[in-house]
């Protein structure tokens, strides 16, 4: 059976180190505070808001919720963004994306502040990454799956690595945050041919393509490391969740896997309340 890498010790080692950071500032006269901007109220935005109340409770971050109708205009929005953004009081923003149809996304993402913007929702943040520019934000998944391999000491250098899935919000992220690393990266996606043959020659293999239970016996091999970034309806089990990968065939074959929930899910929060600290300290050296 591989070994379980549960995000929970991380994320606790993580707040340990927070609770400092926040604690020093404070006594400097500043508390870190995130503005979490959302319009509607899907479930799924509430439940992710949620958390993150509760996480930047648990290490001492200040937020404010700043909530829109679902019918809010453009102009409106674009209003409250800047105003937001213009506010020295909140250090980080979170925006809750996918924003209704009828707003014009990619602008409203440009009007966050790049130094702000703690879940790489803006261009800026995004070429920053892409440069190796360390003032910029990854997204908070993406990071959240470095910080698991960090702290389970699974050295990179010179690993093949095999990230399946090429979003903006992770795959293509976490390629470069592992080539950081010295890592070497192929991207995969829903589309590669001999996906399951790439796959299985990985030493690390990290599944984001959003499909789930799709990596199966079929795509790994014994000594592996595998970290299962998805999150999906469970098709067996109503009401329930599980990852891209098949827990069930894969975890008695590879040597250590992120388990769904209680992985990678439970770091990201806390990485959130991270790069809401460090963009705080940037903004007050």
């Amino acid at each position: 059976m591989g070994e379980l890498l549960k995000g929970k010790p991380v994320a606790d080692a993580m707040k340990e180190d927070l609770i400092n950071r926040v604690n020093a500032l404070k006594e400097r006269g500043i508390t870190p505070k995130l503005g979490i901007m959302r319009v509607g109220a899907r479930p799924d935005d509430l439940f992710y808001e949620g958390g993150a109340k509760k996480t930047c409770d648990s290490v001492g971050l200040a937020y404010e919720v700043f909530e829109y109708p679902e019918d809010v205009s453009q102009e409106a929005f674009e209003k409250a963004v800047v105003e937001v953004g213009a506010r020295k009081d909140i250090h980080g923003i979170l925006m809750f994306a996918p924003l209704p149809k009828h707003l014009d996304e990619k602008k409203i993402r440009s009007l966050i502040p790049v130094e702000k913007d703690v879940d790489c929702m803006t261009l800026g943040s995004a070429g920053k990454v892409f440069a190796d520019d360390l003032t910029g934000f990854p997204p908070c998944t993406p990071t959240a799956c470095m910080d698991i391999l960090k702290y389970y000491d699974i050295p990179l250098k010179g690993k093949n690595v095999v990230v399946v899935g090429r979003s903006l919000v992770v795959g293509k992220p976490l390629a470069m945050l592992l080539l950081r690393e010295h890592a070497t990266v192929t991207i995969c996606h829903s589309r590669t041919q001999n996906l399951p043959q790439i796959c299985s020659g990985a030493d690390i293999l990290l599944a984001a393509v959003g499909r789930a239970k799709m990596i199966d016996r079929s795509y790994v091999r014994p000594g592996q490391i595998v970290i299962d970034v998805g999150i999906n309806p469970d098709p067996d089990n109503p009401g329930k969740y599980c990852g891209d990968v098949n827990t069930a065939e894969v975890e008695p074959i590879v040597d250590k896997i992120t388990p769904v929930p209680g992985g990678v899910g439970s770091v990201t929060t806390i990485v959130l309340c991270k790069h809401t600290v460090m963009a705080c300290e940037m903004q007050n050296p």
